[in-house]
């Protein structure tokens, strides 16, 4: 059953993450990560890459760990709103923004909103654009916080863990029949990001790939 399918991929995305808070050295947490997200991409029937092109995937692409894009967040509470997060499907997803983390990243002080989803059980949604979109990585933006799926670094002395080398990219980047909400412009950076997952590989950069390599 594909609900089945479904939870069984939400339970091994939240083991991920939890080894990956658990973990006492950030750097070999991301790389436990990285080989989490590659197996279930792989193998996974939930995976957002189309059947066709899984056994030649080989590794999802990243930029080199940097730990000074590794950071801690204060959260400031925002007056609460609801709104619709347009995104690659024909209809928006309701959030509600509910405050604003505010980090230091490159010496400057930046700010990104934090919305939380309007459905049973809700979660945390951070996505962002930065300089890279739409030539090193996915031209629509990329996730740092999905807790609804289990996508969470934890707190650290009361503040958010935003580590930009596990930013990923959406479901829909891989595939179109995934509908997926987007970054609004209240998220985009005006400075590259060189962190985390790259732009997905096409099906030209594909051929002749040794499906376990490790390299992008």
């Amino acid at each position: 059953m594909d609900e089945l399918e479904l939870l069984d991929w939400k339970r091994r995305v939240f083991s991920i993450y939890a080894e990956a808070r658990a973990a006492p050295e950030p750097e070999a947490a991301w790389r436990a990560w990285r080989a989490g997200r590659d197996e279930l991409f792989r193998r996974h029937p939930q995976s957002p890459v189309p059947a066709g092109r899984r056994g030649v995937l080989g590794s999802l692409p990243y930029f080199d760990y940097d730990p000074a894009l590794r950071v801690l967040a204060e959260v400031d509470p925002a007056e609460e709103t609801y709104v619709l997060i347009a995104g690659s499907g024909p209809e928006p997803t309701p959030f509600r923004r509910f405050a604003t983390a505010v980090f230091e990243l490159g010496g400057e002080h930046w700010r990104l909103a934090l919305f939380w989803l309007e459905g049973y059980g809700g979660g945390v949604f951070l996505p962002f654009r930065d300089g890279t979109s739409g030539r090193e990585t996915y031209g629509a933006g990329r996730y740092l916080l999905d807790t609804v799926k289990g996508a969470d670094l934890g707190e650290q002395d009361g503040k958010l863990l935003l580590d930009f080398n596990f930013a990923y990219n959406p479901s829909c980047s891989y595939d179109s029949a995934w509908a997926c909400p987007l970054a609004p412009p209240d998220n985009w950076l005006p400075v590259a990001v060189r962190a985390g997952e790259r732009a997905p590989k096409t099906e030209t950069d594909l051929v002749g790939t040794d499906p376990f390599g490790v390299s992008p």
